[in-house]
C-alpha cells in the first residue's frame, strides 16, 4: 500500500485547461496524495481554488485506510463549501491491516458524520491482491456493503483485474441503491450488464489513453443520469499529459474528452455530471463551518 499511496515528488502537476462552460464534480480524488499536507492546510485551499477557476468547483474526498480516512472527514469538515468525504479501507488495504476488526470501526463509526456521503472506495484488486488473501478482501468488501446499506450512502467501488468476481458479489449480498463504480475499466458487455443493473459508472483520464479504446466505447453508452467523472487524482492525469501529477483541475480535460466521444454539449454534460454527483452524495454545502 505505500507505494500505492505514496506522493511521487518529482511529477510536475500538468498545466491549468482551459474553463469549462459550467460548474460540475471531481468525483473521486485522493488530495492528500497530492500535497501530503493537514486537510485545512493552504496547500490544499489552492488545489481547490486552482480547480473551481476551471470550473470544477467541488471535490468528493475518498478514502482508503483508516487512518486517511479521518483525514477525509476532516478535509470535509473544514473546506465545507467544496469537499465531501467517503470512507473505507481500500481492498489492497483490508487484507494487510494488524487488526482488522479495529480498522473496521473506526470506519462505521466516521460512517456516520454528517460530512461523509459515501462508503468507498471498497472492493476487489487481484492485481495487487495474491490468492490467498483474496478470500479476506472478498469479506471485507461485503461488510462495506452492508455498511453502505445501512447508513444509506452511496458505495464507491473499486475493481482491478476482478470484473466477474465484484458483479457476482453485488448479485450475492445485493448491491446498495447507489452503487458507483469508480475509474470503470470494464469493456462494453460489462458496461451494459452494469447499466441493466442500475449501477452509476464513473469515468477517469484513463478514457483518454490511446490504449483504452474500449473505454471510449463504453462512455457512449452509459445513460447521462448514470454517468459521472473523476480524476482519482494524484493518479492518471489525461492526455496529453499522461504521467502528470493528476488534480481536481483536469476533470475539465476528461469532460471535454467525454463529450466529444458522445457528442454532448460541452456546458449541458457538465451540469449533468455535476447534477449526478450531487443526486448520488447529496449537497456539498451546509451548515458546519470552519472554526
Amino acid at each position: 500500500m505505500a507505494d500505492r499511496h505514496n506522493r511521487d515528488v518529482d511529477r510536475q502537476p500538468a498545466p491549468l485547461p482551459e474553463p469549462l462552460p459550467a460548474p460540475t464534480v471531481d468525483s473521486h480524488a485522493h488530495l492528500e496524495i497530492i500535497t501530503d499536507t493537514a486537510p485545512n492546510s493552504s496547500e490544499v485551499g489552492e488545489i481547490l481554488k486552482q480547480a473551481k477557476s476551471v470550473g470544477v468547483d467541488r471535490v468528493m474526498q475518498v478514502g482508503y485506510s483508516a487512518e486517511q480516512s479521518r483525514w477525509c472527514v476532516e478535509a470535509a469538515e473544514f473546506w465545507n463549501e467544496s469537499v465531501l468525504a467517503a470512507v473505507a479501507l481500500h481492498p489492497n488495504e483490508a487484507p494487510i491491516v494488524e487488526n482488522l476488526e479495529k480498522d473496521l470501526k473506526v470506519i462505521e463509526e466516521l460512517a456516520n458524520h454528517p460530512r461523509v456521503r459515501a462508503i468507498g472506495e471498497t472492493g476487489l484488486d487481484y492485481f495487487r491482491t495474491p490468492p490467498e488473501l483474496r478470500k479476506r478482501q472478498q469479506e471485507a468488501f461485503k461488510w462495506h456493503i452492508e455498511l453502505a446499506k445501512k447508513t444509506k450512502k452511496a458505495l464507491v467501488i473499486h475493481d482491478r483485474d476482478s470484473h466477474e468476481d465484484v458483479l457476482s458479489v453485488l448479485r450475492e449480498v445485493g448491491a446498495p441503491d447507489k452503487t458507483i463504480f469508480h475509474c470503470f475499466s470494464g469493456d462494453v458487455e460489462m458496461a451494459k450488464t452494469c447499466i441493466d443493473r442500475g449501477y452509476i459508472l464513473s469515468f477517469a483520464g484513463t478514457m483518454t489513453f490511446k490504449n483504452a479504446p474500449q473505454l471510449r466505447d463504453a462512455v457512449k453508452l452509459v445513460p447521462i443520469d448514470q454517468l459521472l467523472v473523476e480524476t482519482d487524482s494524484p493518479f492518471l492525469a489525461p492526455m496529453p499529459h499522461r504521467g502528470s501529477l493528476n488534480t481536481p483541475a483536469n476533470i475539465a480535460t476528461i469532460v471535454r474528452a467525454i463529450a466529444e466521444e458522445r457528442g454532448d454539449d460541452l456546458a449541458f454534460l457538465a451540469t449533468s455530471l455535476g447534477s449526478n454527483a450531487e443526486r448520488l452524495f447529496g449537497s456539498f454545502s451546509n451548515s458546519i463551518t470552519n472554526e
